[in-house]
């Protein structure tokens, strides 16, 4: 077999051998080669020591030297250089006491995670596949490189991403990896939340998101994300749904585009239902206020996983509107792009398509001509220009000063009551009529 390496690898593995080390492209990148992916990056393992690549290499940078690792930077590229090593003993679930340079490549790929990543290659020697990484390949397996519980034990998020490598590459867990996985879920509360962030995220932007499933049965979920479990565990006894509230969500995962938001939100938008759930005398059961309880949930949870500000601004806000409703008229409309927001209110149609897909058939073709019938007036708001927020107002706070005025909270109220006048009818956008508006509603306020 011969793989295509760019051309800024080969010289690197070519200035290695011409100086008598070994050297060899390594891991997820020769994964995907053989794949036909593209590799989002490419590692390279050498017998050569970190200080004898920087010798070798004009620039470089020490980013894990304590492990082997140096920075090759050719042009704007950074390759990662990492000497042949054996892992000393995992005192704490996640990283190794110390490790161990050695001269051999069979060492090294023995103390990685996967089969599949645990081959590498150069075109002198080919393929080394040691542990039957293209096998495994071939029949679309997810193995560990030998006892799978002494691979978890060293590094528990490769429980994590055991899974997450199923998602994106459609394979499935060999058996005796899903019962380590299911007897040593548990120790996942070794590892930091950023960590696990990164590999729920890729999990949930594969090509199949509904293997979240398989967090929840093998225990995965019960540790990082406990507020799941309960979701599967809730019935909706309502003819809108004919499933629990964890089975619709996980329907609604590939209903989306793979975008971060949109899965987290669908992810996270039942998610208050739990805790909402109350049952009439009939026996139907009802979620008052579950989006605003589904909401404050998302937000501990997209906290408690160390997610930026601006992921939990958009996933929390989505997750508070996905089931209002508003009516396929101009005004409802403009008023619920304001309240949603510009940047957002695409996203939101998405998510209340997914969301009425993954309900029982109940009035379904109703619930989707609404929601394209509101598609069509916000793209003709859009197409007029309406104001829909307070930049758009054709007066502003200076304005309402000069009018005599008196600065202070009273100038926010006073444009939001223009606003909402506005978002009725874009007729009453002019700066005299808002004049004579804001005045009116100051002499009442006075």
């Amino acid at each position: 077999m011969r793989l295509r390496l760019p051309a800024k690898v080969n010289q690197i593995i070519d200035t290695l051998q011409r100086h008598e080390f070994e050297a060899y492209a390594v891991g997820g990148c020769v994964r995907d080669s053989i794949l036909a992916r593209e590799p989002e990056d490419w590692d390279i393992t050498t017998s050569a020591k970190p200080e004898d690549v920087k010798r070798l290499f004009r620039r470089t940078v020490d980013t894990g030297i304590e492990h082997g690792t140096v920075t090759v930077l050719l042009g704007d590229e950074g390759f990662e250089v990492t000497t042949y090593r054996i892992d000393g003993k995992y005192e704490d679930g996640r990283h190794p006491a110390q490790v161990e340079f050695c001269g051999n490549l069979s060492e090294d790929l023995r103390r990685r995670d996967f089969t599949i990543n645990a081959m590498a290659y150069n075109h002198e020697t080919g393929l080394v596949d040691l542990f039957h990484g293209m096998q495994d390949l071939q029949a679309r397996i997810i193995c560990c490189v030998g006892n799978p519980r002494e691979r978890f034990g060293e590094d528990a998020l490769r429980i994590l991403r055991a899974v997450r490598f199923a998602a994106q590459l459609g394979f499935h867990i060999d058996e005796d990896t899903r019962f380590a996985i299911r007897e040593l879920a548990y120790t996942l509360h070794k590892v930091s939340a950023e960590r696990i962030q990164v590999e729920i995220v890729k999990l949930l932007t594969s090509g199949y998101p509904e293997m979240w499933l398989t967090l929840y049965q093998m225990g995965i979920t019960h540790v990082i994300m406990p507020e799941f479990d309960r979701c599967m565990d809730t019935p909706q006894n309502t003819p809108h749904h004919c499933y629990t509230v964890g089975e619709h969500t996980l329907r609604t995962l590939n209903q989306v585009p793979a975008d971060k938001v949109l899965r987290l939100t669908m992810l996270f938008h039942d998610m208050g239902k739990p805790e909402s759930r109350v049952i009439d005398e009939t026996g139907r059961d009802h979620f008052y206020g579950h989006a605003k309880k589904s909401e404050e949930i998302a937000n501990k949870i997209l906290h408690r996983l160390r997610f930026d500000n601006d992921t939990i601004r958009k996933v929390t806000r989505l997750v508070r509107f996905h089931d209002y409703r508003p009516e396929p008229v101009d005004r409802e409309v403009r008023k619920a792009i304001h309240y949603i927001g510009e940047d957002l209110f695409l996203y939101y149609l998405i998510v209340q398509r997914a969301d009425t897909t993954a309900k029982s058939g109940y009035q379904q073709a109703e619930k989707f001509a609404r929601i394209e019938a509101v598609q069509n007036i916000y793209e003709n708001i859009l197409r007029r220009g309406d104001c829909l927020n307070l930049k758009g107002l054709n007066i502003s706070g200076s304005d309402l000063i000069s009018l005599g005025i008196k600065p202070g909270k009273q100038i926010g109220v006073l444009l939001e009551k223009a606003l909402d006048k506005v978002l009725e009818d874009p007729i009453y956008n002019t700066r005299e009529f808002l004049q004579r508006f804001v005045l009116l509603q100051y002499e009442k306020i006075e």
